[in-house]
């Protein structure tokens, strides 16, 4: 099955759980980015209100169609209890093209319900599978990554 990791991350975090996940499944990888728009104190505060409200930004272009793949995990941060305002640009703009996902998100400890249904609604598709990795998860990863590696198997 040919695979796609589309994830996006403020802080490295979800970055370095997307580089596990896509070395262990041997996949392609993207990266949504935004010019560090949500960087710092400031890009915090606004990143929240942003996904809280819903509301698209700018995302640099990508360089793979995730039509061209048979599944299109989803890796996104929890902000605001919803998905991180990139992967809700990008997922409003590629959705269509989605024939399966799944989808993780990392968090410090909650909302990761919220946005994982929110994936799931955007892309108006029932994930294969979810995963979510709290502050505490993500110390040690490993267990709930080698979960989620099985079920999309």
């Amino acid at each position: 099955m040919k695979t796609l990791l589309v994830y996006y991350s403020r802080t490295d975090v979800t970055k370095k759980i997307a580089e596990i996940i896509q070395e262990k499944l041997n996949c392609d990888i993207e990266e949504i980015t935004d010019n560090n728009r949500y960087k710092g104190a400031i890009g915090y505060l606004k990143g929240g209100m942003n996904a809280a409200m819903r509301r698209t930004s700018e995302i640099n272009p990508i360089s793979k169609n995730p039509s061209d793949y048979d599944l299109v995990i989803i890796g996104t941060p929890v902000w605001a209890s919803n998905m991180a305002t990139p992967i809700y640009t990008y997922l409003m703009k590629y959705n269509k093209e989605i024939k399966k996902m799944a989808s993780f998100c990392t968090c410090i400890r909650g909302g990761y319900d919220s946005a994982l249904e929110n994936i799931s609604e955007v892309t108006g598709k029932k994930p294969v599978t979810t995963m979510f990795l709290t502050s505490k998860d993500i110390e040690n990863p490993q267990e709930k990554i080698n979960t989620f590696i099985t079920n999309i198997k």
